[in-house]
């Protein structure tokens, strides 16, 4: 199939938000050493969320995330999210629903680290939830992915926001 250069561009961006997703997924599980220590790994029992939220958050709502650390419901929220947000990007099923998940997640990292460090509003995480929004309204998923398919099913012609 041969794509035009816009919906390169999308299958691009979807592509490159699932890494955005997963990455963190797999570094925070497995302790992969680049922002997760080998022996921080979340297999080996370890908050994923406990530093950032206990040590990396500054701003008017610092004291509710450093509350949430160490919360192992938190936790599984979190890595559940990368995993799921990040594996529907990479096949395109599900894109609605991954994209405003992300979205979600994306802004409440924001509010995290209000203000941002380098900007006095925004920064790299509202630029993705931007990104995130433009990929539920593109159906970019039907493009080099399973989307087109996973649309075709009568699951998804009977409950569109699975599309």
């Amino acid at each position: 199939m041969k794509y035009k250069s816009d919906q390169i561009i999308w299958i691009l961006l979807r592509l490159s938000m699932a890494w955005i997703f997963l990455w963190p997924f797999f570094d925070k599980l497995f302790g992969l050493g680049f922002s997760t220590k080998p022996n921080q790994a979340w297999i080996l029992g370890v908050s994923p969320t406990t530093g950032f939220l206990k040590f990396g958050t500054h701003g008017p709502f610092a004291s509710y995330f450093q509350n949430l650390a160490g919360s192992a419901i938190v936790d599984w929220i979190f890595m559940i999210g990368l995993l799921l947000i990040g594996l529907s990007l990479l096949s395109g099923i599900g894109i609605k629903i991954a994209g405003y998940a992300g979205t979600l997640m994306l802004l409440l990292m924001w509010l995290v680290l209000i203000p941002p460090e380098h900007n006095p509003f925004l920064d790299e995480h509202l630029i993705y939830a931007f990104i995130m929004i433009g990929l539920t309204f593109m159906k970019c998923g039907q493009w080099f992915g399973l989307g087109k398919w996973w649309s075709s099913t009568s699951l998804v012609k009977k409950y569109k926001f699975l599309e």
